[in-house]
């Protein structure tokens, strides 16, 4: 397992922190003409566009190079209060008029087979992808549940169907609402970097499990399948 833990006293700094260095990375980037995000969803997540929102406007900062894909989707309409997407859209793309070309939503209001398979052909049109023909992300966003899970990849999954190739995957969760898409293991070990926001009460023994080479979260699954993640926690453990 290569990971980075790095501690904040509260979510607010933690947020602000995390934009910081996601817009100082952005700026960094001068190879390629795009960069490709996958945001997340959760209370962590909109702190987090908040901050984004606020120094982009405050640095006069461009974000046209940015296409925006999701990690995890709730099977709703894109207006729905437990839409990803309508969280994002509502705290980030529309206050910074991000262009409709560069919003590449998961369309929940499919069904999860089809949205699945929608969502995965488009990131396949837009992002490179490499020799396992997975496409290659430059980040990651991620939250972490108090069971451990991230996007919508929840503990107690086989081992055949955690380790399926494709790059989005409907699932059933166990919380709801049930019916999801989610980017699957291989997705997220394939990209550049993945950044795992773990934030709130509760969380401590999913997080200082998930630390484990041998833990059985889904985030640990994750940090064994990569060789660089960074987890920003205000977890004391």
């Amino acid at each position: 397992m290569n990971f980075a833990l790095r501690s904040f006293t509260n979510d607010r700094t933690l947020a602000i922190t995390v934009a910081g260095e996601w817009l100082t990375d952005l700026g960094k980037r001068t190879a390629s003409p795009s960069y490709y995000l996958a945001l997340s969803g959760g209370r962590i997540a909109k702190r987090l566009f908040e901050a984004i929102t606020a120094q982009v406007k405050n640095q006069h900062i461009n974000l046209d190079s940015v296409h925006f894909f999701w990690g995890d989707e709730r099977c709703v309409p894109p207006n729905d209060p437990e839409s990803n997407f309508a969280a994002a859209n509502h705290s980030l793309l529309k206050l910074l008029n991000v262009a409709a070309s560069q919003v590449h939503r998961v369309q929940g209001e499919l069904l999860p087979e089809k949205a699945a398979t929608q969502a995965e052909a488009e990131m396949r049109q837009i992002v490179p992808s490499n020799p396992m023909r997975q496409p290659v992300l430059d980040l990651i966003l991620l939250g972490m549940g108090e069971d451990g899970h991230v996007a919508s990849l929840f503990p107690g999954e086989s081992e055949a169907v955690m380790s399926d190739s494709s790059v989005y995957r409907p699932v059933v969760a166990i919380k709801p609402p049930p019916h999801r898409v989610t980017l699957s293991y291989s997705a997220i070990a394939a990209a550049h970097q993945v950044w795992v926001l773990a934030s709130g009460e509760g969380k401590t023994e999913a997080l200082r499990e998930s630390l484990f080479p041998e833990g059985r979260t889904p985030l640990a699954r994750v940090l064994r399948l990569r060789k660089n993640t960074t987890i920003f926690t205000d977890i004391v453990l």
